[in-house]
């Protein structure tokens, strides 16, 4: 199953709204607290913050899919943590009207977000961990068959539980719903 562009871009785009911030905040004017460049800073807002809503909009709405049981299961939240490189290109003197920089910063952006579609490792991001999502890689049984996969969930989990899925990626998945084994 491939990725499908634009929701990975949107995901890409979310991922970095807190870098986006930094960005703002070191564009501002000290004497009036209002950006330096604000149709860039708008642009750059309001971009990021549509990506935000999107996600976590379309995260909200799942709510079917397909019932298995994990049957191992490890925490790979601290993942996230890979998207802090590019957050370090915000100590540098960053100015947010200098073309050169604007297009160096998209070259890069552009780089890493090749990267991560490509490598299917878009869906890990810092905005879905602060809403409360988690990264778990887990082997659960689909019927008779063991499948290895990671699964994105906001819902709490462990061994034997049944979690209700929905198939993003080739290995990658969506927890919509648990039913605890000691619910059974």
């Amino acid at each position: 199953m491939k990725l499908r562009l634009i929701p990975s871009l949107l995901m890409f785009i979310s991922a970095y709204f807190p870098l986006a911030l930094i960005f703002i905040i070191k564009d501002l004017d000290e004497a009036t607290f209002l950006p330096s460049h604000p149709v860039t800073a708008t642009v750059i807002m309001a971009v990021t913050l549509f990506a935000c809503a999107v996600v976590l909009l379309a995260a909200s709405k799942i709510k079917s899919g397909l019932p298995v049981k994990v049957t191992k299961v490890s925490n790979k939240s601290g993942d996230m943590f890979t998207y802090t490189i590019p957050y370090m290109i915000s100590f540098y003197n960053f100015n947010l009207g200098d073309w050169k920089t604007l297009l160096s910063l998209f070259v890069f952006m552009s780089l890493m977000f090749a990267l991560a579609y490509r490598t299917k490792n878009v869906f890990i991001n810092p905005v879905m961990a602060l809403a409360g999502y988690g990264l778990y890689d887990c082997q659960f049984k689909d019927g008779k068959r063991d499948v290895q996969g990671l699964l994105i969930s906001k819902h709490e989990f462990q061994l034997g539980d049944t979690c209700v899925i929905e198939r993003l990626s080739t290995h990658l998945y969506f927890v919509s719903s648990v039913q605890s084994e000691e619910q059974k």
